[in-house]
């Protein structure tokens, strides 16, 4: 008998019943919480120190510095963002140069957008020309980010995704956590991304067994439809 002539599935309310069954500490709930939070969103994570009376992985007054550097990539301010990076850990651009190279990058993605195409040129020959021969894995990216270059609009290149608003919300992401591990924060990518994670892995498996089950369509809203 196959798994499926097993079982037809579980119905919403079964399955919601599992759930509220399933043993867990509120304490280790509220951690979770709390390290998710510390990421970046100081005032939610000062009101939930408040009320679950629990305290911080990281010093919440710190949050103040990466959430000014955070908005400075997003905003396209690379230059205030580095010199924000290196008062604040002079040491870690030095340390990590696959991050540093990210920060450059950006820097010359910004230019190009921008349309200082001179400045561009200049800026990819004094600053990134000797990056792929220091780091090989970046050479890759560095050719597509130069190509943006032979293209009159940029925009409607093949890689105009490194335009996007979405690519500085990935570097801005990848700083932030290497920010939270110089501060020895024990929890620098939060554990929620795990768990959301280990639910899109249980539910491809689940889908690849044919098991009719309430799903998570929508991970932002947690909503479960059923069966």
């Amino acid at each position: 008998m196959s798994y499926s002539d097993k079982s037809d599935g579980i119905t919403k309310e079964e399955w919601m019943l599992r759930l509220e069954q399933f043993p867990f500490k509120q304490a280790d709930m509220n951690r979770l919480i709390m390290n998710y939070l510390v990421t970046g969103f100081k005032e939610a994570a000062e009101k939930f120190q408040l009320e679950a009376g629990l305290e911080p992985s990281v010093e919440l007054n710190s949050l103040d510095d990466r959430i000014l550097i955070r908005e400075a990539v997003q905003n396209g301010r690379i230059h205030d963002a580095t010199h924000l990076v290196n008062r604040l850990h002079p040491e870690l651009l030095d340390n990590d140069r696959y991050l540093f190279f990210h920060l450059q990058q950006l820097q010359l993605i910004e230019l190009i957008r921008a349309g200082k195409i001179d400045d561009a040129l200049t800026f990819a020959q004094n600053k990134l020309s000797e990056a792929g021969e220091d780091i090989p894995e970046v050479l890759s990216e560095l050719e597509r980010t130069l190509a943006l270059l032979a293209f009159e609009k940029p925009q409607e290149s093949p890689f105009a995704y490194l335009l996007e608003q979405s690519h500085r919300h990935k570097i801005a992401s990848e700083l932030n956590a290497a920010i939270l591990k110089c501060e020895h924060s024990a929890d620098s990518t939060p554990k929620i991304m795990f768990l959301l994670k280990l639910i899109m892995w249980a539910q491809s498996k689940l889908d690849a067994r044919e098991v009719s089950y309430p799903k998570m369509k929508d991970l932002e809203t947690a909503l479960i439809e059923p069966k």
